[in-house]
């Protein structure tokens, strides 16, 4: 999202800066946005479809019409001997930022009848997702921190100077807690490890992993016994408050301090001076979502913010307002009704299926065990889950027993190097852009339009005819009938359809299908769009096109009301299903209350990484070791453990070894291992991460260790022991 200048001469990128006149990121960049040039050039980059032998598992250039009559056959011949319900998909992180994998990966997944798929979702932001299809009615309107407008700021397990926004769209996420400091505001950092965002605060509070949820329900019990509540603006369409009061009436920060390690007292000022501040917001992230508690942790963030009246008002939590409306609103529960959790469950380890999706760690398990419904054909799309997904080392196992996959990727890396077919997209600078869902959680309304930099060869099919055409196939039919002008068109006229419009009628305005006419809808349908006449000088794509630096509309603006969409149209604050995993929680905190011996395990991300993508750019790799196992002074004295040592890191699912770095911005008790790493596996085409291969912490986080009430991986927290390698 953020606006950059590229120059180019002939067919090679030279430099790549911030675009200073944007206006949205004026000029602001991070160091992985300059690399694009590099993935583009990248001679490890597959560029032409590959087909592999398994007999001798080698690999060879073909031809797309090839390639799709390889697909054909593989699909095929599985869907006739074991039935649609053997196939399934994996969608990883990338998709989410690339202009037609965002935009028509129904046509893959909702065409192909597959029966639930697996994702990176379940290892990221499924408790969130929980708490807003709850509490809001749609499991992607999340709210998101007013932060360039906010007088105190708390954040809870995110890491913006790793990571940029997470479910927070802004540019120079670190400038803007600087700008609340110099404004005569507060940032507090709640975390186990003393983070780089944690520099820019005016306070780091150590937290154990998985006690976020205790120390929320402390906040929230001060709210109630000092009779700081109010909720504000929005006090007429909230309802569940007494039951929050009754959840919280016993929790005091002071029952919980064991827990959490957080001094009572700490507790006790934060929720005191969050609810007297002007404004404020509550941001919690990745690190509330990947804990055993990280429903409950997620939730109580909205739940705080709305008890003081720092929600849907500016300053505070708020719904964005994205010019182009994200695809992902259009469900809502006022239409399908609340969601059923545990509609079917897992084959072996019978999970109950939660939002469609049931652990992305049991895949494994899915796989390697016999009968019904036993998975024999994956498919993959932009992800690597033999190094993302926990107890990594089972599926790595499992993937050779399938009988056909088929990887869209531009990469032959630890995960794609087990498929039959290898479907390349574009780079980054082959393809336009206009962002689909990161909008709705943006600091402002602004939008803009990328071109392709570099030509695309026409004959080339696009990510969105390749995701169509694979999930043409999974419904039987061949290849000399698939038709993408017609699946287009119908996803098209749905989508008209959803707002209200006659697809035949709003058709006549277009020359061509794809995802610009997509976008154009979704604009123009949108909140400042021209609604095809209706509103003249309404926005367009052509004229976002026209404004070479982007279109900015201003900041948020309350809009609850019209954001929510549950069936009475109230905000619940106490949805049964989540409130219920109070006791779990309460037992969890009396048990680590008795024993707090041991160590426990966090991930961690660095500003040069993007989980698995980009360790194959030398720039971002290049210099001192990151894949390190961070201790604090203590707890290295008390396991031997000496600075630049190997350390033997052992978990109920398995053990690595990897450097020690001691380093007193881990709270003790805790240590810190990045994830996304392990390049050292055979088979790859990755020359640079290979030579930083690194080590991969998925090897030790357990597949059924999870929250039960979102499927999502507890990646934090694991319980380890650490001893000199």
């Amino acid at each position: 999202m953020c606006g950059l200048q590229v120059d180019v001469e002939g067919d090679e990128v030279t430099l790549i800066r911030g675009d200073r006149d944007d206006v949205w990121s004026k000029g602001y960049l991070c160091p992985k946005g300059t690399t694009l040039g590099k993935l583009h050039a990248d001679p490890d980059r597959i560029r032409v479809p590959m087909v592999r032998d398994r007999e001798t598992d080698t690999w060879r250039e073909v031809s797309w019409e090839e390639a799709f009559a390889k697909c054909e056959e593989l699909i095929h011949g599985v869907v006739q001997r074991h039935g649609i319900e053997s196939c399934t998909a994996f969608v990883g992180n990338p998709a989410g930022h690339n202009f037609d994998l965002q935009r028509y990966m129904a046509l893959l997944i909702g065409n192909a009848g597959f029966h639930h798929i697996y994702s990176a979702g379940t290892v990221d932001q499924w408790p969130k997702n929980v708490a807003c299809v709850l509490m809001y009615g749609n499991m992607w309107k999340i709210p998101t921190p007013d932060i360039q407008r906010t007088d105190y700021l708390v954040i809870m397990g995110g890491n913006p100077q790793a990571s940029g926004g997470s479910l927070l769209a802004c540019p120079d996420v670190l400038g803007e807690m600087d700008k609340i400091r110099e404004r005569g505001g507060r940032v507090v950092v709640v975390d186990p490890r003393r983070t780089g965002t944690a520099d820019h605060a005016d306070e780091w509070v150590p937290i154990l992993p998985g006690a976020d949820a205790a120390f929320l329900l402390a906040m929230c019990h001060v709210l109630f016994a000092e009779d700081l509540v109010d909720l504000g603006d929005v006090a007429d369409i909230v309802k569940g408050v007494d039951a929050v009061r009754a959840l919280c009436a016993d929790l005091t920060p002071e029952s919980v301090e064991a827990f959490t390690r957080v001094p009572a007292d700490t507790a006790r000022r934060i929720a005191r001076e969050f609810a007297a501040a002007p404004s404020g917001a509550v941001y919690g992230r990745i690190g509330l979502c990947n804990q055993e508690f990280g429903t409950l942790a997620s939730y109580l963030v909205d739940v705080v913010n709305i008890l003081v009246g720092k929600f849907d008002r500016p300053g505070g939590l708020m719904f964005g307002n994205p010019i182009n409306w994200p695809l992902g609103w259009m469900a809502s529960t006022a239409k399908n009704g609340l969601p059923e959790f545990g509609r079917w469950r897992s084959r072996v380890s019978e999970v109950p299926e939660v939002l469609g999706q049931v652990p992305c760690g049991v895949m494994a398990e899915e796989i390697a065990a016999p009968g019904d419904g036993q998975i024999k054909f994956l498919v993959t799309i932009a992800g690597n889950p033999v190094i993302s997904v926990p107890d990594s080392a089972k599926l790595e196992e499992a993937l050779p027993l399938l009988e056909g996959m088929i990887s869209i990727d531009n990469y032959l890396n630890e995960t794609t190097r087990f498929a039959d077919v290898l479907l390349p997209g574009a780079s980054p600078l082959e393809q336009p852009h206009y962002d689909d869902i990161m909008w709705g959680w943006a600091a402002r309304s602004a939008g803009k339009w990328n071109d392709a930099i570099f030509p695309r060869d026409a004959s080339v099919p696009t990510e969105a005819e390749v995701l169509a055409h694979l999930g043409w196939l999974f419904t039987g039919k061949t290849n000399d009938s698939f038709d993408f002008a017609t699946l287009d068109d119908a996803w098209f006229g749905a989508l008209c359809r959803s707002q209200g419009l006659d697809p035949a009628e709003i058709g006549e305005h277009y020359d061509r299908g794809g995802g610009e006419r997509l976008v154009d809808l979704t604009i123009r349908t949108g909140p400042f769009g021209d609604r095809y006449g209706e509103h003249p000088d309404g926005l367009t794509l052509e004229k976002i096109k026209a404004s070479e630096h982007g279109v900015d509309m201003g900041p948020l603006v309350p809009r609850a009301r019209e954001m929510v969409c549950t069936p009475d149209g109230m905000i619940d604050l106490a949805p049964e299903y989540i409130t219920a995993d109070v006791p779990r929680l309460l037992g969890r905190a009396a048990a680590a209350s008795d024993a707090r011996d041991g160590l426990v395990l966090i991930s961690r991300r660095h500003i040069r990484s993007k989980n698995t993508w980009l360790h194959n750019v030398k720039v971002l790799v290049k210099g001192k070791d990151r894949c390190t196992l961070l201790v604090h002074p203590e707890d290295a004295a008390a396991a031997r453990l000496v600075d630049g040592g190997i350390a033997r890191v052992s978990s109920e699912a398995g053990s690595i070894e990897v450097p020690v770095e001691v380093s007193d911005e881990m709270m003790p008790g805790v240590v810190s291992l990045p994830h996304g790493w392990g390049h050292d596996r055979p088979g790859t085409r990755l020359s640079v991460a290979r030579e930083h291969a690194g080590v991969n912490n998925n090897l030790l986080a357990p597949a059924h260790f999870y929250d039960p009430l979102s499927n999502n991986h507890a990646v934090n927290g694991i319980p380890v022991e650490v001893v000199p390698a």
